[in-house]
């Protein structure tokens, strides 16, 4: 692989995913500053990660001829002002609308209590499909939305995404069926032992090792350090990365990239589900004998 398409490789396993971490970060046991943590930072690097990708997605378009007549900087400016500028202008203005219509519906009482479920899912589904459309990205428009939700519908935020949250569950329940029964077993066969061992690495070394250095001085345990840095899961926004670097086509390296991302999703489902309830279990244990003020952290 050349450097770029290291770096597409190294953008796509850097999102975690909060849905295979759930065993932990819905661990009331867990100290809320750990769970808090991990919480962000799934919820936020994907989103982050998606200009980033979409960028050397760009760069490895010119680099291989596919964009003829047209320089590098005029292809990220291209970039920037069509798929992330279309994509926030969709995530902002649809989510706008959306909560101002939830907000009246709740006033007026036009929502019942069994479809409470649908207005979340059914807005994130609008602003993906919009920004499809319009030649944006859906992934930025959702993402925008999500954070622009948060803040201007704080009064039913909490009931609705407790509502959306059962049908969530579900359609990622969906999503791991597929990738189990359509994506594992044809790749299997492609996995090298360069593969297999980036894959062990990228969930021990390269994520542990800058997790470790960033929370130096922060006043955090060790054993609460390695626990964050080991829960990393990889999951959905790699199976989506990949699902984008697939259909980019890309002129080098798409068979070992998607081959290395989909070994070290299959590695941290098996890996981060096994070790969830020990490595809780131990650090609570380590926590007490210690009487680390930690744990009083959950309370608030």
């Amino acid at each position: 692989l050349g450097w770029l398409e290291v770096a597409i490789l190294a953008t796509m396993l850097a999102p975690t995913d909060a849905a295979l971490g759930k065993a932990v970060v819905s661990n009331e046991s867990v100290p809320s500053r750990v769970r808090e943590s991990l919480n962000v930072e799934s919820g936020l690097n994907d989103g982050i990660c998606v200009p980033i990708l979409l960028v050397f997605l760009a760069l490895a378009s010119s680099m291989g001829g596919g964009t003829e007549g047209e320089t590098t900087t005029h292809l990220v400016l291209k970039l920037l002002t069509q798929q992330i500028g279309i994509g926030v202008a969709v995530g902002i203005g649809l989510t706008i609308a959306g909560s101002m219509l939830i907000r009246q519906c709740a006033r007026r009482g036009w929502v019942t209590e069994s479809w409470r479920q649908l207005p979340v899912i059914a807005l994130a589904l609008i602003c993906f499909s919009l920004a499809q459309i319009l030649g944006g990205s859906g992934f930025i428009a959702c993402f925008t939305g999500g954070l622009l939700f948060g803040s201007i519908a704080r009064e039913h935020k909490h009931g609705l995404l407790l509502a959306a949250e059962g049908t969530g569950d579900t359609l990622a329940l969906v999503t791991w069926v597929v990738f189990g029964g359509a994506v594992v077993g044809q790749a299997v066969g492609d996995f090298t032992w360069q593969v297999v061992l980036y894959s062990v690495l990228s969930l021990t070394v390269v994520r542990m090792l800058p997790v470790f250095l960033v929370l130096a001085g922060c006043g955090i345990r060790t054993d609460e350090k390695l626990f964050m840095g080991w829960f990393g899961p990889r999951g959905l926004a790699s199976i989506v990365f990949a699902v984008i670097v697939i259909n980019e086509h890309l002129p080098a390296g798409a068979g070992t990239i998607t081959s290395t991302v989909v070994c070290t999703i299959l590695f941290s489902i098996i890996a981060h589900g096994l070790s969830a309830n020990p490595a809780i279990a131990m650090l609570v244990a380590r926590l007490k004998r210690s009487g680390t003020p930690s744990l009083i952290d959950n309370d608030g």
